[in-house]
């Protein structure tokens, strides 16, 4: 019904704005993602999404379209409300949570405060297919780095360093440079374990 509000900046909050539109003041929840992006003009645009239910009325906003949208398929899943989804769009970014998705890492979905591995599992189980389609993720693009990744992380394993330990600094190179080759990696991740 509401798909943008354009108005006036009145409060600003890392997790809730008051936006006066010609007069009425709207109140509308934020995540940290879009609390970032927003200027502190007095001008602001924001693309919205209106939950009603029986007791409640409530107004979420977000910077971009594509945040609006990865919200909405988020809440879609079961499990997953308006403030679950909010808190995972604060703690990732939405092109985390995009290929997070894409890439079934259940690890860093899971790593969203209140979301268990039953959770994670079926929001990536639910929603591959739809991030897939919707964002044109090349799939292929995405095994290839998971396969320089286990290749890596396998051979770490072999030379003797802990899986978990290896893990974590693979992920780290990996988010420096996500087109990194699985001997890259290694070196790398040699000179930090």
């Amino acid at each position: 019904m509401i798909t943008h509000i354009e108005g006036k900046l009145v409060e600003k909050t890392p997790t809730d704005i008051v936006i006066d539109c010609n007069g009425v003041g709207y109140f509308i929840n934020i995540s940290l993602h879009t609390y970032s992006q927003i200027p502190d003009r007095e001008n602001l645009k924001l693309y919205t999404h209106l939950q009603v239910r029986e007791d409640s009325q409530s107004l979420y906003g977000f910077s971009t379209k594509t945040e609006r949208e990865i919200f909405r398929l988020l809440i879609s899943v079961s499990g997953i409300g308006t403030n679950t989804a909010r808190t995972m769009l604060s703690s990732l970014t939405p092109q985390q949570v995009k290929e997070g998705i894409a890439g079934e890492d259940v690890a860093l979905i899971q790593s969203v405060k209140g979301i268990g591995i039953k959770t994670a599992q079926r929001v990536i189980l639910d929603l591959k297919d739809k991030v897939l389609k919707v964002y044109g993720i090349d799939e292929l693009s995405l095994s290839t780095s998971n396969t320089h990744k286990n290749e890596a992380l396998s051979a770490l394993e072999v030379l003797g360093f802990n899986k978990k330990q290896s893990e974590k600094v693979v992920d780290r190179i990996l988010k420096v440079q996500p087109e990194a080759f699985v001997e890259q990696i290694i070196k790398e991740a040699l000179k930090n374990l």
